[in-house]
């Protein structure tokens, strides 16, 4: 654990989702290139996270059990609110908001096909992790004047274009909310439980990343030796900066805070310029610290209404519900008693299905389906 010996100001990641601007993704190091890191990556970062991450609003969310995904609380959202992942529309039906972190996990139908495993184990610190977001681009650099010269500390954040992005990082030290005289104040209000410090270092490699706005509610992935479990949730980031002690200042991602001013205690406050590199840094809150409340929301059972079998006469005529069918959960499959007449049928439910074929067992019609 690392004890701070100040209040630390942490700005959520929400500034454009508040705006209505459509979002983008983190920032990277190595390039500023809007295209780079925009697919899932491979290689032995393979499998870490990208297919699991879903669009809940201007924002991102992770499923992590049949029929709950999780993401920041503080992005908000409503009951009936959709969640979309690999093209499949899933609806809210209750939310579970934590009183000890900024966690909120929502119950949704139909079920998800796959979901996150978690990051158990509270080693995270010096661990290699994978970030994704939706924020924004890296826009012009952010420069203090020296003795040589103007010194590039980091860069403004800049357009957003509504593009998920990953990047990568280590965790740097946990960060205890809870713990005086050390505080995590998020807009204002002194936050509890843990998080995840994630620092932005020069040199660190080409996928070095930081967070900007939109990127909350994304989610921080780490290998735990078994494949990539959900480690964090993505909430906030130092700042706001400022290149004098007056004015509203700007928010950037920074590599050095170096000769810049930043907002601390309602005030603005001078960090020296030091021989090495004073890096900024990203806030995640920290899953492996609330394993108990999220194991108590998702063991919850949900009853899924089963799909109905409806028929009709004809293709251009009005469906009406097969009162006499069974559905059978276990083989995908629907039991009819054989029609006197021709009739076309489909499949009412909460997941979209289809037929993929028809049998006879003695008086029986039997429609075997699947998930689309």
């Amino acid at each position: 654990m690392t004890t701070w010996r100040q209040t630390k100001i942490v700005l959520v990641l929400l500034f454009f989702g508040l705006a209505s601007f459509d979002l983008d993704a983190v920032i990277l190091f190595g390039t500023g290139d809007p295209e780079q890191n925009t697919t899932a990556p491979q290689g032995e970062l393979a499998g870490s996270g990208w297919d699991l991450e879903g669009e809940w609003g201007y924002f991102l969310g992770t499923p992590i059990a049949p029929n709950y995904f999780v993401t920041a609380h503080h992005v908000g959202g409503a009951v009936g609110q959709e969640f979309w992942i690999d093209g499949v529309r899933h609806v809210t039906q209750a939310v579970f908001v934590d009183s000890g972190s900024d966690l909120a996990i929502w119950q949704v139908i139909p079920r998800f096909k796959k979901w996150a495993g978690l990051y158990s184990a509270s080693n995270e610190v010096g661990k290699r992790l994978v970030v994704i977001g939706r924020g924004t681009q890296r826009g012009a650099e952010v420069q203090v004047g020296g003795v040589l010269g103007s010194v590039t500390k980091g860069w403004y954040w800049g357009t957003a274009d509504s593009r998920k992005r990953w990047g990568e990082n280590v965790v740097e030290s946990i960060f205890d909310a809870d713990g005086n005289p050390g505080s995590l104040v998020i807009s204002g209000v002194v936050a509890t439980g843990s998080y995840l410090r994630v620092t932005f270092d020069p040199e660190a490699g080409p996928n070095e990343a930081h967070l900007t706005g939109g990127d909350s509610g994304g989610a921080v992935f780490i290998n735990d030796g078994t494949g990539w479990k959900l480690a964090g949730i993505n909430l906030g980031v130092d700042g706001p900066y400022n290149t004098s002690n007056t004015g509203q200042g700007f928010f950037a991602t920074i590599f050095d805070e170096g000769g810049l001013y930043k907002w601390t205690q309602n005030n603005w406050v001078l960090t020296p310029e030091l021989p090495s590199s004073q890096a900024g840094a990203f806030y995640a809150t920290q899953i492996s610290g609330r394993l108990q409340w999220i194991q108590s929301v998702i063991s919850q059972p949900v009853i899924e209404p089963d799909p109905a079998l409806e028929w009709s006469p004809g293709l251009n005529m009005n469906f009406s519900d097969d009162t006499d069918a069974r559905f059978d959960a276990t083989n995908m499959l629907f039991r009819t008693p054989v029609p006197p007449e021709m009739r076309f049928f489909r499949i009412r439910g909460v997941e979209q299905m289809q037929i993929t074929s028809m049998s006879r067992e003695a008086e029986s019609l039997v429609l075997h389906c699947e998930y689309r």
